[in-house]
């Protein structure tokens, strides 16, 4: 039996709230990100009126974590250094229940690294953003809409699987969305900032599957503003921030391409 599709304007009008929560509530946002994306993260979330942190200190990072509305775990850069601090940010974010997003960069490339992220899936994180290369080594089976849907139910996360379209599941609900633009693929941190500003929406939607939806609804709209401006890689990054800034609940709706 097919899991059920969200309508497209129920999911649609439920980013669009998320945006607007955003804007006007600013949540704090920690990021365990790759040593490349923090800038980019940093600014991404700034346009969207959230407040990001970037700590590692083991000193630190218990508080700053404690006092964020999400946190966001991604190993793209596999250093001692992060792997202490990410140890410490899920355990404050399991014990003062501070909804988090695991990232799991280049696990189909390094058995270590998918040995630890395999470890992290099974503390509880909200939302798994990852591609199809990525999910196969997680999950040990081809990216299908089925054995993501299965695979969402057994780690009890919503699965966020970006690709051409991207889909995202519960493991009941199913959504795919067809935002976005090449350009996006040609500029680094771009999945990383998909996965920040997931972990944001989940600071103001409790709902795994809306927050999640949401997070990569609003980036895929933004990617296609951005490229209507944009000549190349070098000004796509910069117009995507500022699509990000200017992004408004109209347009977002308007250009939802989900299904």
């Amino acid at each position: 039996m097919r899991a059920p599709a969200p309508a497209r304007d129920d999911v649609a009008q439920a980013a669009c709230m998320a945006l607007e929560r955003l804007r006007a509530k600013g949540p704090r946002v920690h990021c365990i990100t790759n040593a490349v994306a923090q800038n980019f993260t940093a600014n991404v979330l700034l346009a969207l009126g959230c407040v990001p942190s970037m700590t590692l200190s083991p000193e630190e990072i218990t508080g700053f974590v404690s006092g964020a509305q999400a946190l966001l775990v991604n190993l793209g850069t596999f250093d001692a250094e992060r792997r202490q601090a990410t140890e410490l940010a899920v355990k404050a974010a399991s014990e003062k229940k501070i909804p988090w997003v695991l990232d799991p960069v280049f696990v189909d490339r390094s058995r270590p690294r998918a040995d630890f992220a395999r470890a992290l899936s099974a503390r509880g994180p909200n939302v798994v953003r990852l591609n199809r290369a990525e999910f196969s080594a997680l999950a040990d089976a081809e990216a299908s809409p089925g054995a993501v849907k299965k695979y969402a139910l057994s780690s009890k996360a919503v699965i966020g699987l970006s690709g051409e379209a991207d889909l995202v599941t519960d493991g009941r609900q199913v959504a795919t969305i067809a935002n976005g633009h090449l350009l996006m693929s040609r500029v680094t941190a771009m999945g990383c900032a998909a996965s920040a500003i997931t972990a944001a929406c989940l600071a103001v939607e409790p709902d795994g599957f809306r927050a999640a939806t949401a997070g990569l609804l609003i980036i895929g709209v933004a990617g296609e503003l951005a490229a209507e401006k944009a000549a190349g890689p070098g000004s796509f990054a910069v117009a995507i921030v500022d699509a990000l800034y200017n992004l408004d609940a109209a347009t977002l709706k308007a250009r939802a391409r989900v299904s």
